[in-house]
């Protein structure tokens, strides 16, 4: 994880130093000079933000998996609080006349230094001490780089191709409309639409932790020693509520009128008119719900039984759903926003399909293997009762010389 961020941390700086930084977010997004060198300043700033990143979420996987859920989600609720608290603090300096992009960039640095501070010293007081050196297969057994590597490669390849998403977006919304203000004002609906669009559904990610943690048949949760009567059935139940719950609070706040235009004015800080051209977007946020929710489902289960490589050609076809939505929809009339957020909604169909298709052959692969294992051991019981028959003749037969 941490040789991750630091190669982000290396791609940031190109982004910053090179031609090739200046091509990508000048030339390709049809921005000025002035917009083009402020963001490739930005990225300079937050080079050091993978860093940090990476090494937050190293030790909040290892509490996670001993259970300690909570005092993740702290340090997650810790850093909002953290960058809320920064930004007020900000606004009243010299900062603000100095470089008001500083503002945002700190703030997100010192959340992220507290959720780092609180998972670092969970791990160190609940978990380092207590790790055994050693692990007997009936737990999994060692890790090793192999092994690691061939769990992680398909998520971290997942993980990429959903963080270049937006920028993707991003970009062709403002090529679509030939980087006009109108393409300038797209992007910032789009930029103000995210937050509020992820709002109601954008936790249901984390129900891939679910049965990892919690599976019975999983091995490895025998480090754990905590006794749990928790089965798949609860599991999908618990999936069902919190899809339900998510999916009631994106009708409820996207489709209700004036509910959502409310949050943009009030929370974001925009002005009504640009909250109205929020609106289409935020609508079809609410359909988010349905691939998430099946992807993070699936996706845990697949996790548990370490059948990560099949969810590697899911993220490829996101990405060529996404892309094949970017360039189609212009003709059919749909532009700005809509086009970015509606393109956003087909990729992410196309990978929960595509992670549906690969959980269905995992399973019918393990059923033909459960049916064979279980035709063997029949065929064995059939072949060991005639030995069991002969005995007790040879009994009865000792029985009856006795007796004459």
């Amino acid at each position: 994880m941490d040789a991750v961020g630091e190669r982000n941390n290396v791609v940031g700086e190109t982004k910053t130093y090179t031609e090739l930084g200046y091509y990508i977010i000048n030339k390709l997004h049809h921005v000025d000079d002035s917009v083009g060198n402020k963001t490739r300043r930005a990225f300079l700033y937050l080079a050091v933000f993978p860093l940090l990143d990476a090494m937050a979420w190293t030790h909040a996987g290892i509490l996670l998996k001993h259970k300690h859920s909570l005092l993740v989600g702290c340090a997650s609720v810790s850093d909002v609080i953290a960058q809320i608290v920064f930004v007020a603090i900000l606004l009243h300096s010299h900062l603000e006349c100095l470089e008001p992009m500083l503002i945002p960039i700190l703030s997100l640095y010192m959340g992220a230094l507290v959720r780092f501070t609180i998972v670092g010293l969970g791990y160190y007081r609940n978990i380092h001490d207590n790790i055994p050196e050693s692990s007997g297969p009936e737990v999994g057994g060692d890790a090793t780089i192999k092994k690691m590597l061939n769990f992680w490669w398909p998520l971290a390849l997942i993980l990429a191709m959903q963080r270049i998403s937006r920028p993707i977006v991003n970009l062709f919304v403002s090529r679509d409309l030939k980087g006009s203000s109108a393409a300038t004002e797209a992007v910032a609906v789009l930029t103000a639409s995210y937050p509020v669009g992820h709002m109601p559904y954008g936790w249901l990610t984390e129900l891939r932790t679910v049965y990892p943690a919690f599976d019975k048949n999983n091995p490895s949760n025998k480090l754990t020693n905590i006794n749990t009567t928790i089965s798949k059935s609860h599991i999908k139940k618990f999936t069902f509520v919190c899809f339900a719950l998510s999916i009631t609070l994106c009708f409820l706040v996207f489709w209700t009128p004036h509910i959502s235009e409310r949050i943009l004015v009030d929370i974001i800080g925009v002005d009504h008119a640009f909250a109205e051209l929020c609106v289409p977007p935020l609508l079809i946020f609410s359909f988010f719900p349905v691939p998430v929710t099946i992807r993070a489902h699936l996706t845990g289960w697949l996790m548990t039984l370490k059948k990560t490589f099949v969810l590697a050609p899911s993220s490829v076809l996101r990405i060529i759903v996404l892309i094949t939505s970017l360039i189609v929809l212009p003709y059919m009339g749909v532009h700005g926003a809509s086009l970015g957020v509606g393109s956003l909604l087909a990729g992410f169909l196309g990978e929960s399909i595509m992670v549906a298709i690969a959980a269905c052959y995992v399973y019918r692969k393990q059923k033909k293997k459960k049916d064979t294992e279980v035709e063997e051991v029949g065929e064995g019981e059939e072949d060991s009762a005639p030995m069991n028959d002969v005995r007790p003749r040879r009994r009865m037969d000792d029985i009856v010389e006795e007796d004459e």
